[in-house]
């Protein structure tokens, strides 16, 4: 397939990357800093743009067969690129004529909270707030549009490697501050992408 990746310079857009390319897929990486990119591969092709700019995106869009976006905001607690990137989408993918998106999310954000462990709940309503709150705001509007969408909700990140042996779920009850790695986060999302399973839901991801 081809698939236009948003957030390919991240730590888990790099892993999409380089799964993705272990797959057989053809990969177009929108980026702002193309010199974070280090992997080279002739089904990668590099592309410099703005992921909140409605015709940059649909530009990059166009004649792909899927978008996968793992935004970040980086080191920021306020940012608000998510929200700022999803209201740039939504038009910029039905001008391309891409319906299929499998969005990066967070657990946590939404009525996931309420699965929350008091541990993981306390970090999601104070130091994550901000963040969080853009985050709701952006899932709702995809999931309220007509694009087919997935949205990934994983615990806390790792470094770890692979494993695929993860969980998905639509309903955890949590203890502590559960884990998943970043390269499993990657491998969910690209086997959905083949094999669709979770369409127009929300998928929890945990180990």
């Amino acid at each position: 397939m081809k698939l236009l990746l948003l957030g390919a310079t991240g730590a888990t857009g790099q892993q999409v990357v380089g799964q993705a390319l272990e797959r057989g897929h053809h990969v177009t990486a929108l980026v702002r800093t193309p010199e974070k990119i280090s992997q080279g591969n002739e089904r990668l092709t590099v592309m410099v743009g703005d992921v909140a700019d409605e015709q940059e995106v649909a530009g990059a869009a166009l004649g792909h067969d899927a978008v996968l976006s793992t935004l970040g905001s980086g080191k920021s607690l306020t940012s608000d690129i998510v929200g700022r990137a999803v209201d740039a989408l939504i038009p910029a993918m039905h001008e391309a004529g891409v319906r299929r998106l499998i969005f990066l999310s967070a657990f946590g954000v939404g009525g996931t909270e309420r699965q929350a462990s008091p541990v993981q709940r306390f970090f999601y309503r104070t130091m994550l707030r901000k963040l969080y709150a853009d985050k709701e705001q952006a899932d709702r509007k995809l999931l309220a549009s007509d694009l087919d969408v997935t949205l990934v909700y994983p615990v806390a990140l790792t470094n770890r490697p692979l494993t695929g042996t993860y969980r998905v779920g639509d309903r955890f009850d949590f203890q502590g501050m559960p884990r998943i790695s970043r390269a499993d986060v990657a491998h969910f999302m690209l086997s959905e992408l083949e094999h669709p399973a979770w369409s127009g839901r929300t998928a929890i991801l945990t180990t």
